[in-house]
């Protein structure tokens, strides 16, 4: 591997019908310090993220069984993984299907498995919404959020949200009033060596909007032009 590339150490499972390319990728990634396992099926993919809860999921759109994309929203059911999807290049339609169903980030083929290596220890770098003490609740109206409990709730009632989705509104409630670009949402959350579709925080802002029941853009308001910012009604 890259020796440019420092391993995180981390579960990972990587899930693609091609066998041999599956088998490639583990084999990088083993290299690369990490605990890799592999599956196949859409069924199988499923299963072994119940069984054995990786942190990050590479995972192929075309599967049997059960296509990526709904293997993506069954997981998200029960687990907060990180999951890294592989899309056609220029398929524009797969990319916002696989952030709809709750893909963290992308990549797309063809690829070099080094970069796919440098992209799984880039997304377990991802700064983390922790805080050294107890921080008081940010309070927005009827929107809580708790960096301590790392929970988000609306009139008192918990919000489900993947990583990203509590990564990005926490970026926003530590600035609010404040609007921020896509640029500077993508380097708090996703790290300033990030590299892809800016748009991919467009996705990801609508998903967080409709979690949080907004109706007329309550919390979070649009700045033509420039990006987000959170706000109290």
């Amino acid at each position: 591997m890259n020796p440019g590339i420092a391993a995180v150490t981390g579960r990972v499972l990587v899930v693609d019908d091609e066998k041999p390319l599956a088998q490639m990728i583990a084999t990088y990634l083993t290299r690369a310090g990490y605990d890799v396992a592999t599956a196949h099926t859409g069924p199988d993919a499923v299963e072994a993220v119940r069984d054995r809860s990786p942190d990050v999921v590479v995972l192929d759109l075309g599967l049997p069984g059960m296509d990526g994309i709904e293997v993506c929203r069954r997981i998200r059911g029960f687990s907060e993984c990180y999951v890294l999807m592989l899309t056609a290049r220029g398929d524009e339609e797969d990319k916002l299907a696989g952030l709809a169903a709750g893909a963290d980030d992308y990549i797309t083929k063809p690829f070099s498995v080094r970069e796919l290596v440098a992209r799984v220890a880039a997304v377990l770098r991802r700064p983390r919404t922790t805080v050294a003490s107890v921080e008081p609740a940010r309070e927005f109206g009827d929107l809580t959020v708790d960096l301590t409990a790392h929970e988000a709730r609306v009139v008192g009632e918990p919000v489900a949200l993947t990583r990203t989705e509590f990564d990005l509104l926490a970026a926003l409630t530590d600035r609010p009033h404040q609007a921020l670009t896509r640029r500077q949402l993508i380097e708090t959350v996703w790290g300033p060596a990030w590299v892809g579709d800016e748009r991919i925080v467009d996705v990801h802002i609508g998903h967080l909007r409709r979690k949080l029941g907004e109706d007329q853009s309550t919390f979070i308001d649009t700045v033509r032009g420039v990006g987000y910012r959170m706000v109290i009604r």
